[in-house]
């Protein structure tokens, strides 16, 4: 398989766009470049040749009259629309082989889907110069964009061979990151599905108010948020490092606010005079923010539980 894309300065979409398609074919060849019968030649053209047809294997977004978008208005860039014709197919091949999980059609694309909402989506608004993903020079279409060649890379290299062969360099360095950010992404979200069933059959103790986890890797907060409104805190287990933590649970996904707070009392106290606060000898910590403590003992965790949720009745 030939993949042909645009040379010069290259962006975080078809750096993306190019990485999803070496995650389905790792042996493919990669050509940077804008000459039209190279580009003809291609078997996946990624943001050039000013045509969009995924059946001829074709993913550009320059051309006049392209108007493609998401339902929700978001317009496509070359990460978008391989994402939209590949996603599900990359993520059940990382899924398989970061997880050994066999995904089925269905919940591959559910999680390509939320992909595309928390990172695709992002890459093509900065690319099309409609938003950026975050302020400053560190989110993920500025951090890409750090992998090209900057004056001084220039004019220390030349213009000629030995420039491009550092810049494909750079690209496929970046493409790397990129194949890393995917396959956390999907390992994630196929961690979450997993954990979904142990959250729910989890045990919940003092009327409803505390959920007790054997494991704190399990991810909870989601399905507790959703499902579970009379949950105020949430006990865990720190496995590896044997010791029990004491949570809060969010209100909602996208702010620190929670359902209901630490006591302000334990607020950046550690091992002694967290002790002393709480009456609890293994106390080991309460951050600053109060959203999580921690004890040594399940005992001395839920001692620390009754009294957030004694202060939080009060409250």
């Amino acid at each position: 398989m030939l993949i042909v894309t645009h040379g010069g300065k290259f962006h975080a979409d078809d750096a993306w766009a190019v990485a999803v398609i070496y995650v389905l074919y790792p042996e493919a060849e990669l050509v940077r470049t804008r000459d039209p019968v190279i580009i003809e030649s291609g078997d996946v053209v990624i943001d050039v040749g000013g045509i969009w047809d995924p059946a001829l294997g074709r993913f550009d977004h320059h051309q006049k009259g392209f108007s493609g978008a998401r339902q929700t208005g978001v317009p496509y860039a070359s990460a978008g629309l391989v994402w939209r014709e590949y996603g599900a197919r990359c993520v059940a091949a990382l899924a398989a082989k970061h997880t050994g999980q066999q995904l089925s059609d269905e919940t591959a694309q559910h999680i390509a889907y939320a992909i595309d909402a928390d990172i695709v989506q992002y890459l093509d608004l900065s690319d099309v110069g409609a938003a950026k993903n975050a302020p400053g020079g560190y989110g993920l279409s500025a951090v890409i964009s750090g992998y090209n060649l900057s004056w001084l890379d220039e004019e220390r290299l030349g213009y000629g061979e030995r420039a491009d062969a550092y810049r494909l360099s750079q690209f496929r360095r970046a493409m790397d990151f990129l194949v890393d950010v995917m396959a956390n992404a999907v390992k994630y979200r196929v961690g979450a599905l997993l954990a979904l069933e142990q959250v729910r059959k989890a045990e919940v103790l003092e009327g409803g108010r505390l959920l007790y986890l054997k494991n704190s890797a399990l991810p909870w907060s989601s399905v507790v948020r959703k499902e579970m409104p009379k949950v105020l805190f949430v006990i865990s287990h720190n496995i590896g490092e044997q010791r029990y933590m004491l949570h809060t649970v969010p209100a909602t996904a996208d702010t620190f606010e929670a359902r209901a707070d630490l006591p302000a009392s334990w607020a950046g106290l550690r091992d002694a005079d967290l002790a002393l606060v709480t009456g609890v000898p293994d106390a080991g910590f309460c951050h600053n923010g109060r959203f999580i403590a921690a004890a040594k003992s399940y005992d001395g965790i839920h001692a620390m539980a009754l009294q957030a949720l004694k202060e939080a009745g009060q409250d």
